[in-house]
């Protein structure tokens, strides 16, 4: 194949926004089919975007000869089933964090692609950020030395104000505690930390509710929720470095408000995507001799062809993603960020929720 041919199935604002513009612009890729809920709301996104082909079942889409693979964007409940039917059709697919409603599903939909040789991937966005992808060459080049600690940040002031309406729905009962944060923005900090510096041995973490009643978007009024909207937590990692991880959206900042810093025994790195006064990310760089933070170059080819500089991060780390996804069918390269990346992050984030239930350090794996 010379062009990848994709089926889209979901129709939110994020495939609008992010996920159909980056296969468009892709060199290498087509977008031939899309499904949605609705027929006639599907019919009118596809002739926004010149899909040819519409439907709303996406079984539709998983038997045709001119879908080679597959891109998951509905909601999060309906991620395993749909994963699952891709995978057993032979189409390579890529899903929208997180992989199912639980890391035991998850790992179901991990095995399942591997048993059957079929490439996956996450929606892992950062990983895709120029900045994250320096860090990590950086960093298997020795930069950094030995690990010795990660202080990760996912935070930003999205729903800060109770009156902007919320996506959650209320749980009928009031406790234990939802996860929100850790949940929504967790998912990608975990899956960064893993990436960068291995795997965790255990967790530790707490959990708070601190804007208890918020106007629902689905119900169209205040009222009260119980759902975490900021979360600490500890951890070690195999390697024996010690980890900090905060996220929230309720500090004030900017979108999307991540911000990675590794600390070894030879230097230090900070990576921060946030968009700040016209510049859309920063790398930072420090040694022992010259404790200074200074900003780091990124080179060309770290950004996705046909882009520019200064083009919003959705647009660059989205065009990476896809890039990459493409390729790696195309090329047959070895899958990156796959499945069983998306396991782990759930994994922990599960581990951390537990913690914050139990009030106690909680070992990894979980089984």
């Amino acid at each position: 194949m010379e062009t990848l041919r994709v089926g889209i199935i979901g129709t939110g604002s994020w495939t609008q926004r992010a996920h159909i513009p980056a296969f468009l612009r892709c060199q290498n890729a087509t977008v031939v089919g899309i499904c949605g809920h609705g027929l006639q709301r599907t019919k009118e996104v596809a002739k926004k975007f010149n899909v040819p082909f519409a439907c709303s079942d996406y079984k539709e889409l998983l038997t045709r000869e001119d879908v080679d693979a597959i891109d998951i964007t509905t909601s999060t409940n309906r991620h395993f089933q749909v994963a699952l039917d891709a995978v057993e059709a032979g189409k390579p697919v890529l899903c929208e964090k997180p992989l199912a409603t639980s890391y035991k599903e998850g790992r179901i939909l991990e095995q399942r692609a591997r048993a059957k040789g079929v490439p996956t991937k996450m929606g892992f966005t950062f990983r895709y950020s120029p900045v994250i992808q320096r860090m990590k060459e950086l960093v298997d080049a020795g930069f950094i030395g030995d690990p010795f600690h990660l202080n990760g940040f996912e935070q930003n002031s999205q729903f800060i104000n109770p009156d902007t309406p919320f996506r959650w729905t209320p749980n009928p009962k009031s406790d234990p505690i939802m996860p929100g944060s850790l949940e929504e923005y967790g998912a990608h900090l975990i899956d960064l930390g893993l990436w960068l510096m291995g795997d965790l041995s255990s967790v530790v973490g707490q959990m708070r509710n601190t804007i208890p009643q918020r106007l629902i978007r689905d119900y169209g009024k205040v009222m009260p929720i119980n759902i975490e909207d900021g979360c600490v937590w500890l951890g070690q990692f195999k390697n024996g470095a010690l980890a900090t991880f905060q996220t929230s959206f309720i500090t004030v900042g900017g979108y999307p408000g991540i911000e990675i810093r590794l600390y070894g025994s030879k230097g230090a790195l900070i990576g921060r995507l946030v968009e700040e006064f016209g510049v859309t990310e920063t790398l930072l760089a420090a040694t022992p001799e010259k404790v200074e933070f200074k900003p780091q170059p990124i080179p060309d080819r770290l950004y996705p062809k046909g882009y520019e500089r200064d083009e919003s991060w959705i647009e660059v780390q989205f065009g990476n993603l896809i890039q990459h996804f493409v390729d790696e069918i195309l090329h047959e390269k070895e899958p990156e960020g796959g499945f069983v990346d998306g396991v782990k992050s759930e994994e922990v984030a599960t581990a951390v929720y537990e913690s914050h239930l139990t009030k106690r350090w909680v070992d990894l794996p979980l089984e």
